[in-house]
């Protein structure tokens, strides 16, 4: 399983309470063809997404949620079925007629589906979504063509900032309550609580199996770069041998050999990393909110250890995922899909249930992200929130108050391939102290405009 791939099942495992259920799934009866609206004008509507009879938790409490969802819409059906959306077989699906009519996509999916035609536009039928007005533009425009058409709905967001042990910020004589806000102030910080000895490292990144060229995709737009960008005429080209680019790798470097607050140990992934801050020996590394359950739960720690900064600089990485329709759907099977993603995951209405059912089993509530909404629908779902609140939300204040600064940017289109082309580049920078950065972007650059070239 790659770095994204492991992401995402992180931020679906522990940060969908927001306005989901428990995941991103589905349930209901076994496979069948799509169906036409019944004499007794009952819309079936097929959805994917249902979890594996292995996830019996999961499995269950989705159909709960189904046979709510049916007594209160009685002319609509669902029928749901395993899996996701699957670029290898999508295509041959969609020919041979068993797409879905509801696809559960993630945000690098929605402008090539467009684009290719493989997406209902659903604009005509948003006037009667609920809350719609409420959900954030900037996720809804993840969903929209050029021309501003809607062919989906966001259900879910991350964005990356700086997990650190506030522990050993103390320790270091920094404040806990006001971590770094430069890359600058991470260095020096970095230095201090390497300084503590005893094997403690100040600052840790990734750098394998796809891992590490995600995070410098987050370190380019954090610096004001970009990792591709697209000319007139839709070409696309790589954009990361570029001043921004230099900065993140000689900042990587610097740390890495000048500073020695990287440790000796290199060559990881999530999975290392977030041993490191589970042993207590880590100050600070590049993640989401959902790491810090994780942490929590595999190493047994206390939630009131950590502490969650907004990234520095300019931008950060971000990402999501919703639903998209169908194109050979017809209008009646996208008006009652859109009621059923508009009931399951954008409802603030049911968030008072949800967060009461799932404070009971144990699930954190008062974590910063998923954030879908703007306006007073967030506010009454942050006041539930707090008030439910098991986590320490104070300590995730510092991500909170800077985030509204700092933009939220989406992963490049063939962001894996790309990803395997920077990972390279992070190894010989984190394992060579001698390495040549300009010629490292400039070799990855032409490998990665071959990559480009495919993007349709």
């Amino acid at each position: 399983m790659d770095g994204i791939t492991r992401r995402r099942a992180l931020l679906l495992s522990t940060a969908t309470v927001l306005v989901a259920g428990l995941g991103l799934t589905a349930c209901g009866g076994s496979p069948a063809p799509a169906e036409k609206a019944s004499a007794a004008g009952v819309v079936t509507v097929t959805v994917n997404g249902m979890p594996a009879s292995t996830q019996a938790d999961d499995r269950k409490d989705f159909e709960e949620l189904v046979k709510q969802f049916e007594a209160a819409h009685p002319k609509i059906k669902i029928d749901a079925r395993e899996g996701q959306m699957d670029p290898k077989t999508f295509a041959a699906k969609l020919a041979g007629g068993q797409l879905e009519d509801v696809y559960y996509v993630y945000f690098t999916d929605p402008a090539g589906l467009i684009q290719r035609k493989q997406a209902a536009d659903i604009t005509p039928y948003l006037a009667g979504v609920p809350y719609l007005s409420d959900v954030r533009p900037e996720l809804q425009d993840v969903f929209k063509d050029k021309q501003g058409k809607t062919y989906g709905l966001p259900t879910g967001n991350y964005s990356m900032g700086l997990v650190y042990n506030r522990d050993l910020f103390r320790q270091a004589g920094l404040d806990p309550d006001k971590p770094p806000t430069t890359w600058e102030e991470v260095r020096e910080a970095a230095k201090k609580i390497t300084a503590l000895g005893e094997d403690t490292v100040g600052y840790a990144d990734y750098s394998k199996n796809n891992q590490g060229g995600w995070h410098l995709t987050s370190w380019l737009y954090s610096m004001g770069g970009e990792v591709a960008t697209q000319e007139e005429g839709g070409k696309w080209k790589a954009a990361f041998d570029s001043d921004a680019g230099r900065k993140a790798l000689r900042t990587l470097h610097d740390m890495r050999w000048t500073d020695q607050s990287m440790g000796t140990r290199q060559l990881l992934e999530i999975g290392d990393v977030q041993k490191m801050m589970g042993s207590g020996k880590l100050g600070m590394y590049m993640a989401g909110p959902d790491n810090i359950p994780t942490i929590v739960k595999q190493f047994e720690r206390k939630y009131e250890e950590f502490g969650l900064a907004a990234l520095p600089g300019t931008a950060t990485l971000g990402g999501g995922d919703g639903f998209m329709f169908n194109p050979k759907a017809s209008p009646e099977k996208i008006k009652a899909g859109l009621q059923w993603v508009q009931w399951k995951y954008l409802n603030p209405d049911r968030e008072e249930e949800n967060v009461t059912k799932f404070s009971g089993l144990g699930v954190p509530i008062g974590l910063p992200q998923p954030n879908l909404f703007a306006g007073a629908a967030q506010q009454k779902i942050q006041a539930i929130h707090t008030a439910h609140a098991n986590v320490p939300q104070e300590n995730y204040k510092p991500f909170v108050d800077r985030s509204p600064q700092v933009e939220v940017k989406v992963e490049p289109p063939n962001a894996q391939q790309l990803y395997t082309v920077l990972d390279g580049v992070m190894q010989s920078v984190l394992t060579k102290e001698d390495a040549d950065i300009d010629k490292l972007l400039k070799e990855a650059a032409v490998r990665a405009d071959g990559i480009l070239a495919t993007v349709k």
